[in-house]
């Protein structure tokens, strides 16, 4: 079974209007989604910002982590932050994953929207189990991801259906849910 990966984008992505704008990063979403890929056995988290001060921001809260007394006092949280990685866009992970694995990731997204096209959480499945290159799964931050990297994407995730008709979850919850279960035998 092929590695799954995980992105969390913030540029290109929509706004509440449809403008494509950067999103602002929101540092607790880092750690929590880290924790999350570290628990079900994602192979790369990479955070995806054109803004050099978000990335420093980060490199900061991983210098933290790593400092010796807190991987002392925390291990877990050192362990599930040394998944990630930081791009500026995904042409960087792309090249980052390359790197890695020798070959592109196969990229797909996930939206609280229903888009065309979009398959169901079984269907997604077997396309994780199927042999080829790693896939990367694309969280977008904001109001989701701009329509140009959907377009690049060989498939789209169908939205989380919640019973309450309620669906604006926090990206950090949304990604354990996703995770859940894409990664679990029951969906």
């Amino acid at each position: 079974m092929p590695d799954l990966l995980v992105a969390l984008v913030h540029h290109p992505v929509l706004d509440k209007h449809g403008d494509i704008v950067t999103s602002a990063l929101t540092n607790i979403d880092v750690p929590d989604i880290a924790r999350s890929c570290r628990t079900w056995g994602v192979a790369g988290f990479y955070v995806v910002t054109p803004v050099e001060a978000h990335r420093g921001l980060l490199r900061r809260v991983m210098q933290h982590w790593d400092a010796d007394e807190q991987k002392d006092y925390n291990p877990s949280r050192n362990e599930a932050l040394s998944l990630l990685r930081l791009e500026s866009d995904l042409e960087g992970v792309g090249i980052d994953v390359e790197r890695r694995y020798g070959c592109l990731p196969r990229l797909f997204a996930t939206s609280a929207r229903p888009l065309p096209g979009a398959v169901s959480f079984p269907e997604m499945q077997a396309k994780l189990a199927e042999d080829g290159p790693p896939w990367l799964m694309l969280l977008g931050t904001g109001y989701g991801l701009a329509p140009q990297v959907t377009a690049r994407c060989q498939a789209i995730l169908e939205p989380i259906a919640p019973p309450s008709g309620y669906n604006h979850l926090s990206v950090r919850a949304a990604a354990a849910v996703l995770l859940d279960r894409l990664k679990c035998p029951r969906y």
